[in-house]
């Protein structure tokens, strides 16, 4: 695959890694009906206890109406530059205990629900809007908020995914072929991308980015694009990456809505994370069977604030200061560790170690993850919750009941 240069190229002798950060192969497995998140987790059910104490987990020895179409609209191209880095990342708070701590999931304390959209089963909840119960049997692979309504990818029963968009529990619109979503933590807009994929699950040349809030809808056609997926709607725009090849290294664009084209960033090379605050992104210049290495970047400036070939950097806290991620080794059915990395040094603030599908940043100091309490493997019976994790003491509770057989996901 590639290296710091190049970014890695979308071969089928890495397709196991390339699952775990292209939206395209997360469609392209659940058109097969192999999503793992699937035979997982669990139905939650509320609660209102804050999170309290520190939990009981070991450390580990060594501290450190009508169905309509998506319409297509677009505008006049917008000169504004990317946003630089006017301050650095906020400063990461005081951590405290040990570095490195194995979970426990069926001994950890109740805590309250998750504070941003989460699937349960096919039940959308979270976030401020009413439950949501989203129609039909295909995999769910991601949900969000829009407003006082949600969205959610589903599979569609025709070997393909499209983009639902309900309103008071009805499905008011479908768009198909889109992969990937993220919405705004305050539900006022969404980013979505329609990736083309063939009939046996492959990347097809072409898609389309959209861009929507409660008020306006607003498209972009990328007919010469390779991999498309949206990375994060920040600061008005829309980052989104793609290559110019099937096998091409991801290139890393923003888009102001109502624009008739992207802004390409040279400053990111094969980027697979930005910000919510639009200021730095994870680069993965290094794949290959035996593991990755990531890079965090300031996107207004190029300049890289820190390497690392120990894990996979998957996200981001909202004020930019802490970057999560995984193991740079990414195959198996579960992730084993899930990582707090302080985005200024690189240094390690805190590992949890256990059986890990997902995690998302809920606010600047707590982590929501999709933990497998027993079981695994795909197999019947598995036991699954989503905890919350706090980075600055290493403490874990239940923000879902573990239960048998259900699906868990957390919204973006």
């Amino acid at each position: 695959m590639g290296d710091d240069g190049g970014g890695p190229a979308m071969r089928n002798t890495n397709r196991r890694l390339v699952i775990l950060v292209s939206a395209v192969a997360v469609a392209a497995v659940a058109i097969g009906g192999a999503l793992a998140y699937r035979t997982g987790p669990a139905e939650a059910e509320g609660r209102a206890a804050p999170l309290t104490g520190t939990p009981t987990p070991t450390p580990a020895p060594t501290p450190t109406p009508a169905v309509s179409r998506t319409p297509i609209v677009s505008r006049t191209p917008s000169a504004t530059p990317p946003p630089s880095i006017r301050t650095p990342p906020s400063p990461t708070a005081t951590v405290t205990g040990p570095t490195k701590v194995t979970l426990t999931v069926s001994k950890l304390p109740e805590g309250r629900e998750p504070q941003v959209p989460y699937l349960v089963d096919r039940e959308i909840r979270g976030g401020s809007g009413d439950v949501v119960k989203l129609p039909g049997t295909g995999g769910v692979i991601a949900v969000g908020r829009l407003g006082e309504g949600a969205l959610a990818i589903v599979q569609d029963g025709n070997d393909g995914t499209e983009l639902l968009k309900t309103q008071y529990d009805k499905v008011v619109r479908r768009t198909p072929g889109v992969s990937s979503l993220v919405t705004t933590r305050d539900q006022s807009a969404a980013a979505y991308a329609a990736a083309r994929i063939s009939s046996m699950g492959q990347a097809v040349k072409g898609g389309t980015v959209y861009a929507e809030t409660t008020s306006s809808l607003k498209s972009l056609k990328l007919p010469d694009s390779w991999n498309l997926q949206v990375l994060a709607f920040a600061d008005g725009k829309v980052y989104y990456r793609a290559a110019s090849t099937e096998d091409g290294a991801w290139t890393l664009y923003s888009w102001t809505p109502g624009a008739s084209s992207g802004v390409k960033l040279k400053s990111v090379v094969s980027p697979t994370a930005v910000s919510a605050n639009g200021r730095v992104s994870a680069s993965m210049g290094t794949l290959n069977d035996s593991g990755s290495c990531s890079s965090v970047v300031e996107i207004g400036t190029g300049r890289q604030l820190f390497r690392t070939c120990e894990n996979m950097v998957s996200g981001f806290t909202p004020d930019g200061s802490t970057a999560i991620g995984g193991s740079a080794y990414g195959d198996g059915y579960c992730d084993t560790v899930q990582v707090a990395l302080d985005v200024g040094t690189g240094k390690l603030l805190r590992e949890w170690k256990g059986c890990f599908h997902q995690s998302v940043a809920e606010d600047d100091q707590h982590v929501l993850i999709v933990a497998v309490a027993s079981g695994g493997g795909g197999d019947p019976g598995t036991k699954s919750a989503i905890i919350r994790c706090t980075i600055s003491t290493g403490a874990c509770e239940l923000a879902t009941s573990i239960s048998t057989d259900k699906a868990l996901r957390i919204g973006t």
